[in-house]
């Protein structure tokens, strides 16, 4: 096994070790940057937990080193072109920048650093189990199978890198912490999204006998008006939702579940079990609406029922921004299909 040491004083074995681009996704501390993000020598510093001038001498010691992994100094039209980008205010007629690269680059070279220590030990670590461990050389041929994978490992870089990243942005940054914060959000709304196709597709990909029954409707219309309530807040579960509640009963004001999409939005449900035969009105809507626009202020309000609504009430509900699930579309959902509000 490669020693620190040795780790420290060879440039070939550094090199080697910054190829192996899989170590680089695991290494816990430098996966706060993604590529084609670049940091200034106060950040790398802050970082490190060390002085800026223990930054710049380590440049001026292996400059060369480091411009191959990606350190630059930009100066002219260059600099000013970045300022624009990055919304840097600074005055200065050069600005240095480190990569990834360049910063995992100065965690093997920094000695009076716990964290390059640290950084330097997990990425031993990772080169010991990669030589290791059995290597998968199976082939895939299931396209699908693939795209999985390939969602699931957006979703991990999305979760273990960039928002971390982030996150230590937003603490060192207090000039450009309102962008930033704003961009995290972006991030973490692809991430949810990314994780509910992920589960989508494992239910519609998942054993037969796994998915309900044609006669799902039969089931639903035995149910009684609570057991009827409890199921439908478990479809929302299943679509991602959070902070599922069940209020229907006295003094639930209209609203029989309450809870949140995947991408934070406020949901206010209604239940009507209803005979087949039966429909929903327009007053049944209209004080629905009441309930979940003014009493609740939610941006969501779905009116779930096991019967059709007359045309009254389907004007009624678009006119006040409520998605109606008939009969129909309960049955489409309880199938597998997601309500498209949700997503």
């Amino acid at each position: 096994m490669i020693d620190e040491a040795a780790l420290l004083e060879s440039k070939a074995l550094r090199d080697s070790t910054l190829e192996r681009t899989d170590v680089l996704y695991r290494v816990k501390a430098l996966s706060l940057l993604p590529d084609g993000m670049h940091v200034t020598t106060a950040m790398v510093a802050t970082y490190f937990s060390v002085t800026v001038e223990a930054i710049r001498a380590l440049v001026h010691d292996h400059r060369t080193e480091l411009e191959v992994n990606g350190y630059r100094v930009l100066t002219g039209s260059e600099l000013s072109y970045f300022k624009q980008l990055s919304g840097i205010q600074s005055r200065t007629a050069s600005l240095a920048i480190f990569s990834r690269r360049a910063v995992l680059n100065v965690a093997m070279l920094l000695r009076d650093s716990e964290v390059a220590r640290q950084v330097r030990t997990y990425l031993l670590d990772m080169e010991y189990m990669a030589r290791t461990q059995p290597v998968d050389n199976s082939v895939h041929s299931d396209a699908s199978s693939l795209d999985d994978r390939i969602d699931q490992r957006i979703t991990h870089i999305l979760g273990k890198t960039v928002v971390p990243m982030f996150n230590a942005l937003i603490e060192t940054s207090g000039e450009h912490r309102r962008e930033l914060i704003a961009l995290r959000a972006g991030v973490q709304t692809v991430e949810r999204r990314l994780r509910q196709h992920h589960a989508r597709l494992q239910r519609l990909e998942g054993p037969r006998e796994e998915r309900p029954l044609a006669g799902v409707m039969a089931s639903i219309d035995a149910m009684n008006g609570r057991e009827f309530e409890e199921y439908v807040a478990e479809l929302l579960r299943r679509d991602g939702c959070t902070d599922v509640v069940l209020r229907g009963g006295r003094g639930d004001r209209g609203i029989d579940i309450t809870g949140r999409t995947a991408d934070g939005r406020h949901v206010a449900v209604q239940c009507k079990r209803f005979a087949p035969y039966l429909s929903v009105t327009s007053p049944d809507v209209q004080k629905f609406v009441g309930a979940a626009k003014v009493l609740h202020t939610s941006e969501v309000a779905l009116f779930v029922a096991t019967c059709p609504f007359t045309p009254d009430a389907l004007n009624v509900a678009t006119d006040g921004g409520v998605t109606v699930v008939h009969r129909g579309l309960l049955e489409e959902w309880s199938a597998g299909a997601a309500l498209a509000v949700l997503e």
